[in-house]
């Protein structure tokens, strides 16, 4: 028997989300228990209270409630005796079959077909536009999101782990501008710090000559083929344009290590942009570090946290009391030389992000940044401005681990010692990198398999999702070439013909799609819409393999390329929010 979680998961989308059916059925629920006039509860406290799952197997109905457990206590009623007289109350509906008490008090509703056609209805009315939300006046849409992500160095290639990012951070925020948010994409530019100053000394190194392990060579010094091309560039004078519409012209001076800098900075910043581009990822806004320092907003940072008496002075540093937020120590804002440590500029940057009006910020970062959630946190907190205790939110992933012929691939030839997300988009497509690296939870460590990803077999999943909808295609090419008509009216009448298990499963798992988006959205977990789309390409192929499309019923017929017209287009929708193509061909 299914049980409806009464947790986090359970379905209870605002009245514009979700599908038709299940707002109906939470509508309906809602009147009965209007009706029964001993509850001794409130109407919010009612609504409350309710909650609807799917259920996982189809004998025991499409939704469940376990409403009647949870008021069965303060209606002092017997949970089942409760269930049965919910039943009873309920309003006539063309939507609902049949529905039944379950187990201790569970109630377990059975869709009509003319629910499913429906709903069926609307997905081939709605097209591109179903499984979305309107932008609506609610508070928690209404307020503006910012999605950072990426955020690398500009210090070398873009390394696989920040491709995980990307397709991670971009899913993310079309699911949520799936969900009605308004939502910005940017990308903070580390283009400050010791990172950037070693950068500098291993292109000046190159240009005098030395190579990694040669004696002189700078510790810490970055290495790799793009270190020795930096050099080279620079010696012969090019220029480089940057973001912001000017131009860097290398003076071919070795000893102007700020040149040097400056023009590899501006380098590598245009290569990673030119590497996300064919990744099919852009930003709304590019924000610098540096610009923190020089518009002196990280001395005002600092001068906060002084203001509010969280801050002491030991051994010539100054420190931040971030036990007093749940940090296991307290740390250092800045160092005995007078420089600033790393986090501090990080707070900084998200004292920006709130006055600009972004009360909610998610951030894509990688596991090794686990550390820094706590500190930043304290920061803000420090800095009493109103901002909440778990801003900003963020969403951590695993690193990558990629496999070609059975080895591990550690080293690309470029960067010289990992794998770029060029390497990967070069020898798979962006397709298959950009569905592989969000089809996992972020937080699981996840193998890249090359060779899988390069097949074209159903164990691919991204070729097998894609084959779907490509599948559907062929079917209308050889509509046309036999001759043959689709009548979508005709089909919409006929949708009770569709009784076959396979039919009846497909229908299922399409009207499941906007629920899917919601869920993702709310969790900020894409991979369940990446899960979903091979489950439901997996029930069309199995409808493929089973069934005869263009029969010479031309009701059934219709009726037939209805389903599998809905089918594309759920499958065309749901790959475009995690940026892969939907091909016509394969």
């Amino acid at each position: 028997m299914d049980h409806p979680d009464p947790g986090p998961g359970k379905l209870r989308p605002p009245r514009d989300s979700g599908t038709l059916t299940l707002k109906d059925l939470l509508d309906l629920i809602e009147s009965a228990l209007a009706a029964l006039p001993d509850l001794p509860l409130e109407p919010a406290a009612l609504r409350d209270a309710l909650a609807l799952e799917r259920t996982r197997d189809p004998a025991h109905g499409d939704f469940a409630t376990n409403v009647a457990l949870r008021l069965a206590k303060p209606a002092r009623r017997k949970p089942r005796d409760l269930a049965t007289a919910i039943v009873a109350a309920l309003p006539a509906s063309d939507i609902i079959e049949r529905t039944e008490v379950a187990g201790p008090g569970f109630i377990n509703f059975h869709l009509s077909p003319h629910a499913y056609a429906g709903e069926l209805a609307r997905v081939l009315e709605e097209g591109p536009r179903y499984g979305a939300v309107p932008a609506s006046g609610e508070p928690d849409r209404h307020e503006p999101t910012v999605v950072e992500f990426v955020s690398a160095n500009p210090t070398g290639p873009l390394h696989v782990g920040h491709g995980r990012q990307a397709a991670l951070g971009d899913a993310l925020a079309a699911l949520l501008q799936s969900q009605g948010h308004a939502v910005q994409r940017e990308y903070y530019y580390n283009d400050a710090g010791v990172q950037i100053h070693n950068l500098a000394l291993a292109v000046q190194a190159r240009v005098r000559g030395l190579k990694p392990g040669d004696t002189g060579w700078p510790e810490n010094a970055y290495a790799g083929e793009y270190i020795q091309e930096l050099a080279a560039d620079f010696m012969a004078g090019k220029k480089e344009h940057t973001q912001d519409g000017g131009e860097v012209r290398a003076s071919a001076d070795v000893d102007d290590l700020d040149g040097i800098r400056r023009f590899a900075v501006a380098c590598l910043r245009n290569e990673q942009d030119l590497d996300l581009q064919k990744f099919g990822v852009k930003f709304d806004v590019y924000y610098l570090e540096s610009s923190l320092y020089a518009d002196g907003k990280v001395e005002a940072t600092v001068n906060g946290l002084v203001a509010s008496g969280k801050t002491f002075e030991q051994d010539g540093a100054l420190w931040l009391r971030t036990t007093d937020y749940g940090d296991d120590k307290d740390r250092v804002v800045r160092k005995s030389d007078g420089t600033y440590t790393y986090f501090v500029p990080d707070v900084a940057y998200h004292v920006t992000k709130w006055e600009r009006g972004f009360h909610r910020a998610i951030n894509v970062q990688g596991t090794d940044h686990h550390g820094t959630v706590a500190r930043v946190r304290a920061g803000l907190q420090a800095l009493d401005m109103g901002i909440p205790a778990q801003y900003p939110d963020y969403v951590l992933h695993n690193m990558v681990k990629v496999m070609r012929g059975g080895e591990e691939v550690k080293i690309s030839k470029r960067a010289g010692s990992y794998v770029t997300v060029r390497d990967l988009v070069d020898w798979v497509g962006r397709d298959a990198v950009r569905f592989f690296l969000v089809m996992r939870q972020p937080n699981s460590e996840f193998t890249f398999d090359v060779d899988l990803a390069r097949s074209r077999s159903e164990e691919n999943p991204v070729y097998y999702v894609q084959y779907a909808h490509a599948r559907v295609s062929s079917v209308f090419r050889q509509l046309r070439d036999k001759g043959m008509t689709h009548a979508r009216e005709v089909g919409a009448r006929n949708l009770h013909r569709l009784t076959a298990p396979h039919e009846r499963a497909l229908l299922r798992r399409i009207t499941q799609y906007p629920e899917v988006l919601t869920t993702a959205a709310r969790l900020l977990e894409p991979h369940q819409l990446a899960h979903y789309l091979t489950e439901l390409a997996s029930e069309f192929h199995t409808y493929y393999n089973a069934h005869t499309f263009l029969v010479d019923d031309a009701e059934l017929r219709s009726a037939r390329l209805n389903l599998v017209t809905a089918t594309r287009q759920v499958i065309a929708n749901g790959l475009g929010i995690l940026g892969v193509s939907a091909p016509e061909t394969m």
